[in-house]
């Protein structure tokens, strides 16, 4: 008995020392929340931030540039202030603030901060590209400046007048590419008998699970559309730059020369090439941007206001959303399609036809616009949100679909209940096609650690296990639904683009397309972004002019809301001490754990999968 007391002396201390750091912590999250509530109760009194006059707009993009932010839990915003998952960036965010600082007297410049952008699609660079180039417009200058550009980074620079990088910078154009990791071998080495069954040579979804390499068809069709992609993007930054595609091209082709014959400064070697317009280090932006904006004396630095102040200023009166009237109602479906109800970031089956329900009910809402940025998922949550389109248009408001980024397999199915579909040219999309995965365990399960499955049932059935093989039975039943499921597709597409069975397989098999290809194979009707379909939309609907546009989105909770408000504030307030917030799991790691990272995202895409029948229509050709 005396020689326990010893240690249950630690015990006592160490179990005090976790009580009081609970407290500690629940004490300081409560604080944080009451802090929250004055912050927007005085915030609401005080009438919101204002914009001095002659100040610059500072647009600093964090991470990705997306169409729809994923959703952060209250947890993750006090927690880490960012949410899980990594920063993110609005699209209609910067498109509004663009919009509006053309013409507000009290904006004198736009400085682009592109340090801390991540990825963004092609249609979403080339819908910055274009707000840039209409507030360029009004004659106020936008000034571009950064350490490194990577492609998507330059190619919204290149649409400033004026680019400057750091003298110890450079300009990394790379070019498109499409690399996945190929499993066939460390499948086979496991023992794992991974059951895959798909219609369409080119539905290369699934071929990572089936080779240890990219098949022919799938460069063929890959090689095609990226073709595509890399054209437009050429073309759209040389017309930026005043100069031509071909100059452009042989700057990426020739950079390992261009670096050499540049003494290995790459700096230097982009302001050769005029890629940049000047080297300036930091000291030097901050002069050029007081030359523009006026010198802050508190701040020593120029008059600013950030894109999150700034949008804050401007409330309810975003460009985005004026007008008066009836209203054209946009959904936005971005992310992997899921079974039954799922957060902002992916579509839910339910959760998005629940929106659109709420569009079709309102009868203020005379059209709908289904933005859509998906390379599909469910079959069965497609077919859901497909007839909540469809039951719209049964109740005479048009439903016009807008592709994004990507609109392919599930994101084309359920945009086959629509009046009109309009895509960038750089728009991914078609694959259609169909395909499920059945992986068994029974082999490593008994060679690793000696289990085995036995015993009977009524019917084959019953015997359909993770931990037992499949029956060949149950595997030929499988076949047989996503035989189905293809011919549903191909009907469906038929019905929408007046094609036959036949047509529409030409194009079919899972093969991707550029938007621009897609046209001229009929499975799109008009070129064209967002805007341009809210606006055929609203001609649909006899809308003439005086229309609204209406986000019909999921009504946030106070508290939401709240965390919201609070982590934007708190963001700002870290920016004014040169901090910047950002999430744990977000911080730089090295080579392997980017590896480890892209295998680590390809599993939760598929751990997030949950068809009722194991059937989907994806073509995880999302590039980044």
């Amino acid at each position: 008995m005396n020689d326990d007391r010893p240690r249950s002396l630690p015990r006592r201390v160490f179990s005090a020392l976790g009580r009081a750091l609970d407290q500690s912590r629940r004490l300081f999250v409560n604080l944080l929340f009451l802090a929250l509530v004055i912050g927007a109760v005085v915030a609401a009194v005080a009438g919101g931030p204002k914009v001095e006059k002659g100040a610059a707009l500072v647009v600093a993009p964090k991470g990705e540039i997306v169409e729809q932010l994923t959703a952060r839990s209250p947890q993750d915003l006090v927690a880490g202030l960012a949410g899980g998952g990594g920063p993110q960036t609005l699209l209609r965010d910067v498109l509004d603030v663009l919009a509006a600082a053309k013409d507000d007297e009290r904006i004198s410049a736009v400085y682009l901060d592109l340090d801390e952008m991540g990825g963004a699609g092609m249609t979403v660079l080339q819908d910055v590209a274009a707000a840039l180039q209409d507030f360029r417009k009004s004659g106020k200058k936008v000034i571009a400046a950064g350490d490194t550009f990577d492609m998507r980074r330059y190619h919204v620079a290149a649409h400033a007048d004026e680019i400057l990088l750091d003298p110890e910078g450079m300009v990394l154009i790379e070019g498109f590419g499409r690399y996945r990791t190929y499993y066939r071998d460390a499948i086979d080495r496991l023992g794992v008998t991974w059951n895959v069954f798909r219609v369409g040579e080119y539905k290369s979804a699934v071929e990572p699970y089936l080779r240890n390499d990219m098949s022919p068809e799938a460069k063929e069709a890959d090689l095609e559309w990226m073709g595509d992609l890399w054209r437009a993007y050429l073309t759209g930054v040389a017309r930026a730059r005043k100069t031509t595609p071909e100059a452009l091209a042989a700057f990426v082709e020739q950079l390992p020369a261009r670096l050499k014959a540049a003494g290995g400064d790459p700096g230097k070697m982009a302001l050769d090439a005029k890629l940049v317009d000047r080297l300036a280090s930091r000291d030097e932006v901050r002069a050029r941007m007081i030359q523009l904006a006026g010198k802050d004396e508190k701040a020593k630095s120029f008059r600013q206001v950030s894109m999150a102040t700034y949008l804050e200023a401007l409330g309810d009166d975003r460009p985005s959303t004026k007008g008066e009237g009836d209203a054209v109602a946009v959904v936005v479906a971005k992310g992997s399609i899921v079974d039954g109800k799922a957060a902002p970031g992916r579509i839910g089956g339910d959760s998005t036809a629940e929106l659109i329900r709420t569009a079709r009910e309102d009868e203020k809402v005379k059209a709908i616009v289904l933005r859509v940025d998906s390379g599909g998922g469910s079959a069965f949550a497609s077919e859901v949100i497909r007839r909540e389109l469809q039951l719209a248009r049964d109740a005479k408001k048009p439903v016009v679909v807008s592709m994004g980024s990507v609109a392919a397999s599930g994101g084309y199915w359920i945009a086959t209940s629509s009046d009109e579909i309009w895509a960038s040219a750089e728009t991914i999309t078609g694959s259609i096609g169909i395909f499920g995965m059945f992986p068994t365990f029974e082999k490593p399960l008994s060679k690793h650690l000696g289990m085995r499955v036995d015993g009977v049932g009524t019917a084959p059935w019953a015997g359909v296990r993770l931990d037992r093989a499949l029956p060949p039975e149950a595997g030929g039943a499988i076949q047989a639904m996503i035989d189905r499921g293809y011919e549903d597709f191909l009907e469906r597409v038929g019905k929408a683009r007046k094609m036959t069975r036949d047509e529409v397989d030409k194009v079919a098999r899972g093969r991707v397309w550029s938007g621009a290809d897609a046209k001229d194979r009929g499975l799109v009707d008009k070129l064209g972004g967002l805007s341009d379909a809210i606006a055929s939309a609203a001609q649909k609907a006899k809308l003439g002019d005086k229309y609204r546009v209406t986000y019909v989105e999921k009504e946030r909770s106070l508290r939401e809301k709240l965390m919201a408000g609070f982590s934007a504030r708190a963001s700002r307030l870290a920016a004014r001490f040169g901090y910047t917030l950002v999430p744990a799991e977000d911080a730089p790691g090295g080579p392997a754990e980017a590896v480890l990272r892209a295998v680590a995202l390809e599993a939760d895409e598929l751990a997030a999968w949950n068809d009722p029948r194991g059937v989907y229509a994806h073509c995880l050709c999302e590039l980044r």
